[in-house]
C-alpha cells in the first residue's frame, strides 16, 4: 500500500505539490443513490413537488459541486475540469433514485473527489427538493466506479 501524502515531515497535514507531474487525460465515475417512500419516488417521475424539477435541479447541483471541490475538500487542487455529466435512473425495486456522475480533465491530478463530490451534492439535492414530503430519505453507497490516467493507473470496482 502506498503512503499517505498528505502530511509533511511534522505531520500536519498539507496540500501535495504537484508541480513536477505531467499532465495526462484523467476521467473518474462514481455512484449513489438516494432511497425513499415509492410515493415520493412517483411525486418525483411526475414533476409533483411543489419547488419544481427535482432531477433538473440536482443535475446542476451536480455540476456546481465538481467544479467548486477544492473550495470544499481542504487538500484537493482546483481543476480545469473539460466535462461534468451526471445522470439518473430510478429504481423502482428499492425505491431508490441512482445518480451517477462523468468528470473528466487534462490535468496533472485526478477527478475522483470531483465525482464523488458531484454525486453527493446532487444527492443532497434531491433530499433538499423533498424533504418537505419525506424526512426520513437516506442517502447512501456513494463509491468510486472506476478512473483512468494518471501515474496509479486504471481502476474499475469489482461490483460484489
Amino acid at each position: 500500500m502506498e503512503e499517505f501524502t498528505h502530511f509533511n515531515e511534522q505531520g500536519l497535514a498539507h496540500m501535495v505539490d504537484v508541480s513536477a507531474k505531467s499532465s495526462s487525460e484523467r476521467r473518474a465515475e462514481a455512484a449513489g443513490s438516494v432511497y425513499m417512500k415509492p410515493e415520493t419516488l412517483r411525486l418525483i417521475k411526475s414533476g409533483g413537488l411543489k419547488k419544481g424539477d427535482v432531477l433538473a435541479v440536482a443535475q446542476v447541483a451536480g455540476i456546481m459541486a465538481a467544479k467548486r471541490t477544492s473550495d470544499l475538500i481542504p487538500m484537493c487542487h482546483p481543476l480545469p475540469l473539460s466535462a461534468v455529466d451526471i445522470k439518473f435512473a430510478f429504481n423502482e425495486r428499492e425505491n431508490s433514485i441512482e445518480i451517477a456522475a462523468a468528470v473528466k480533465c487534462s490535468g496533472v491530478t485526478g477527478v475522483e473527489m470531483e465525482a464523488l463530490t458531484a454525486v453527493s451534492a446532487a444527492a443532497l439535492t434531491v433530499y433538499d427538493m423533498c424533504k418537505a414530503v419525506q424526512k426520513d430519505m437516506v442517502i447512501g453507497n456513494i463509491r468510486l466506479l472506476k478512473k483512468s490516467g494518471g501515474k496509479s493507473g486504471d481502476f474499475r470496482r469489482s461490483e460484489d
